[in-house]
């Protein structure tokens, strides 16, 4: 996400010498209630307008050339080539399989938020066509095999590509094949913070169910209805999946710093270059205690090892969740709207919590594990996840209202939860509308793709 304009500057060269400074570092992004503000990121897949396939990187390249220089973007480079764009206050980067993410600006509201996807998502369809490429709000590629897709010229992925495949069986298939949307938010002080981390987690397995959007993976039905779901599951228990410290109501931010002290270091970055720590499992905790030969840790190395940290929530400074697969853009305010409207009131934290907060943890795990697979329909105490996303969107739609009707935001919000109503009302996820209708050649199942989540013909 890009930073919040208000962020104070810190020294990120500054040693570690205590764990308060790791804390104090997180504590960064605190702000009052009335700056709070709401970000939201879009990762899309780039397929080749004609067959499907995951596009590679020169014509990737050639997309963010033609971008170069529009709407306040300039070219960023590593190693002298161009992998993403730098704006003010927005980027455009690339994940490992040629995956295209808008980091939006951070917003007063969910109107900014969708006025700047939408004027993106000009830019990148005018420019996309004429070189054949179509972007495809989906969570994962529904034709290309892992080993086709070819890897962006990232230093940091020549790292973590190795490493993936040592630690779970699913690792390089996350990094190159899936696609997700997550929402930034803020919080006022490590009570509050917490608070928050622990509820989005609990809405862990909502995210997965109402917004499952990847039940297709090389041309066929996965089995499951958020694919995404399953493969993050299976990509690295160390980074991945809950922080089940963070459940406990006794949690503080200490507990979300020694979670991220025991994940190994994937590297750190010295004159500009990536320096491989994968070889030994060589935890943060072990750089701030013995060094690594000559170099010691620092804020900047914290923050970059904060970067390679994938779970379902993580602070970055903001809350950043990370549960909902890629969408058609239509539906992407929609994660935003759900989560400013549960996390950014008192009626709706407490509903949230008096829901979950009963649950075993076995029962939770269950439930979380079941969502990705069952959707909607997954099973929750005497019902289902459908009829909590009933009760939960009401009580977002209507703190919204309250939100714009107390001047808190330019809109009613809550307009964007609308677009949920015939996915909650039939139970029928975006998942299980597409497996309905994947049948026919290979052409034929392109023109379902285009209609069901292409960047330009799903926009309103």
């Amino acid at each position: 996400m890009s930073p919040h304009p208000s962020f104070a500057e810190v020294s990120t060269s500054q040693l570690i010498e205590n764990r308060q400074q790791l804390i104090d570092f997180l504590l960064r992004g605190a702000r009052p209630k009335s700056e709070w503000g709401i970000g939201l990121e879009t990762e899309k897949l780039v397929v080749d307008r004609l067959t499907g396939e995951a596009v590679g990187y020169d014509r990737i390249r050639e997309l963010l050339a033609r971008l170069d220089g529009i709407g306040g973007w300039q070219g960023a480079y590593e190693q002298d080539k161009l992998i993403g764009l730098q704006g003010k206050r927005s980027s455009v980067t690339l994940e490992p399989g040629g995956q295209l993410e808008l980091s939006g600006k951070f917003c007063c509201d969910i109107m900014c938020s969708w006025r700047d996807l939408n004027r993106y998502r000009q830019h990148i369809v005018t420019m996309g066509y004429d070189l054949g490429l179509v972007f495809l709000g989906l969570g994962v590629h529904p034709f290309t095999p892992l080993e086709k897709i070819s890897w962006l010229p990232k230093p940091r992925y020549k790292i973590m590509a190795p490493y993936m495949s040592r630690r779970g069986d699913m690792g390089q298939r996350m990094m190159k094949q899936t696609a997700g949307t997550q929402v930034n938010l803020d919080f006022s002080d490590e009570r509050d913070c917490i608070r928050k981390l622990r509820v989005a987690q609990w809405l862990s397995p909502i995210s997965y169910a109402l917004f499952a959007n990847s039940a297709i993976c090389e041309d066929q039905s996965s089995g499951f209805l958020s694919y995404r779901g399953e493969i993050w599951s299976r990509t690295d228990s160390d980074r991945c999946g809950l922080i089940e410290q963070l459940l406990n109501p006794d949690a503080g931010l200490s507990d979300f710093v020694e979670y991220a002290l025991d994940v190994p270091l994937y590297f750190i970055q010295r004159q500009g270059e990536y320096i491989n720590l994968t070889e030994n499992r060589f935890t943060f905790r072990q750089f701030i205690e013995s060094g690594w030969k000559s170099e010691h840790a620092t804020l900047e190395d914290w923050d970059l090892h904060l970067s390679t940290l994938f779970p379902e929530v993580r602070l970055r400074p903001q809350i950043e969740v990370r549960s909902a697969d890629s969408l058609p853009p239509r539906y992407t305010a929609s994660v935003a709207a759900l989560y400013k409207g549960l996390l950014y009131t008192e009626k709706g934290l407490s509903s949230v919590e008096s829901l979950f907060s009963s649950l075993s943890s076995e029962d939770f795990s269950l439930i979380y594990r079941s969502s990705w697979k069952d959707g909607l329909k997954t099973r929750f105490k005497d019902g289902t996840l459908q009829d909590v996303v009933k009760e939960l969107l009401e009580i977002a739609s209507i703190n919204l209202q309250e939100q714009f009707h107390n001047g808190d935001s330019g809109g009613d919000e809550s307009s964007f939860l609308r677009e949920l109503d015939e996915i909650v009302d039939s139970g029928e996820t975006l998942a299980e509308r597409l497996l309905v209708r994947w049948q026919g050649s290979r052409q034929q199942k392109l023109s379902i793709l285009f209609d069901h989540c292409g960047y330009d013909h799903n926009f309103v």
